[in-house]
């Protein structure tokens, strides 16, 4: 018997929880509202981004355990929300009828079938990238980076040949146009559900990570790859498995982002990549929960600001980023110990 198994529950040590990263969102929302002054107002720009904020987070979910995990800098992150992206159009061509009638559940069900198809086919994707392209350079940032920007463009390019470089408008379905109003304030129902969404999506990653078997050895090789091998765990089947995760997360967060838009364009991944990266490093590398507060943080921020002060906007992401590492250099739930 060991010290720790003869030791009483009530006496064993507890795992001190970090709340502070947590008030960050609920208190940047609270300081905003008298700046904004109109509740409805204050409403209607929150609402609108934390659906952005969910979509980021689920374009940055899978980059930050790769990140974590595997050390990998994958800068073609990007390539797999622009497939899930146009995945949507493909999916969308037997389910016109549906995209046309204004019945809510139908319009779900368009949105979950392009959800579907795009994760299947991204992890697909990610399966051959990571076999092709990320194995051959493994624990070489500075050749990780040359060659995931070089398939980035490639498949940049592939996108061009079967689609087309011009952009393709995306209809969004008829019962998740318009807005639910409650009182003065407007919501866009479709920010809604990607807020829905985007908190069932987390609320799956927490559980797989912190309550089953796959998950404690994901977040044991996000601390020690070394010593997950040594206890007789293949570890890089473990990459392999993260990686497609988190291309098909992507996959996702690109639906939801094309719908946000409404314009498909190749390189609509890439314009998003600065934005994932400068989410991952608020978060801190390897957490998903750091990533989705940062996610929610740059979102939040980007609203308040373009609102009270548009010049502001633009930077608005580098000066939180810049404030955060000033507070927490190595993020708000650094994992990796790299």
């Amino acid at each position: 018997m060991t010290a720790a198994a003869d030791t009483p529950p009530a006496m064993l040590p507890k795992v001190k929880v970090d709340y502070l990263p947590m008030l960050l969102v609920p208190l940047l929302m609270l300081v905003a509202l008298p700046f904004v002054g109109s509740v409805s107002t204050w409403v209607t720009l929150t609402v609108a981004a934390l659906a952005m904020g969910m979509m980021i987070f689920l374009m940055a979910s899978g980059l930050t355990l790769v990140f974590g995990l595997m050390d990998v800098l994958n800068f073609g992150h990007g390539v797999f929300i622009s497939f899930g992206a146009y995945m949507s159009l493909v999916a969308l061509g037997p389910l016109a009828g549906w995209v046309e009638s204004d019945n809510l559940l139908l319009n779900i069900g368009v949105l979950l079938a392009c959800i579907l198809v795009a994760m299947v086919v991204t992890g697909g994707l990610g399966y051959a990238f990571e076999r092709i392209v990320i194995r051959p350079v493994y624990g070489q940032h500075l050749k990780q980076i040359l060659i995931t920007m070089g398939g980035m463009i490639v498949a940049e390019q592939m996108i061009h040949v079967i689609w087309g470089a011009s952009p393709i408008p995306l209809r969004l379905p008829e019962g998740l146009r318009g807005a639910i109003v409650i009182g003065d304030a407007a919501m866009e129902k479709y920010r809604v559900i990607a807020v829905v969404l985007g908190l069932v999506v987390f609320g799956a990653m927490y559980l797989i990570l912190n309550r089953t078997k796959i998950g404690l050895l994901i977040r044991a090789g996000v601390e020690n790859a070394e010593m997950v091998e040594a206890l007789g765990y293949k570890i890089r089947r473990l990459f392999v498995g993260v990686f497609i995760a988190g291309s098909a997360l992507a996959g996702l967060g690109g639906v939801l982002w094309a719908f946000y838009r409404q314009t498909l364009t190749a390189g609509m991944g890439m314009e998003v990549n600065v934005l994932i990266f400068i989410v991952i490093i608020i978060g801190g590398l390897g957490s998903v929960g750091g990533c989705f507060i940062g996610a929610l943080l740059v979102a939040l921020v980007a609203n308040y600001t373009g609102f009270l002060a548009p010049k502001l906007a633009l930077g608005s992401s580098i000066l939180l980023m810049v404030v955060i590492l000033l507070w927490r250099p190595q993020g708000l739930y650094p994992v990796a110990k790299r």
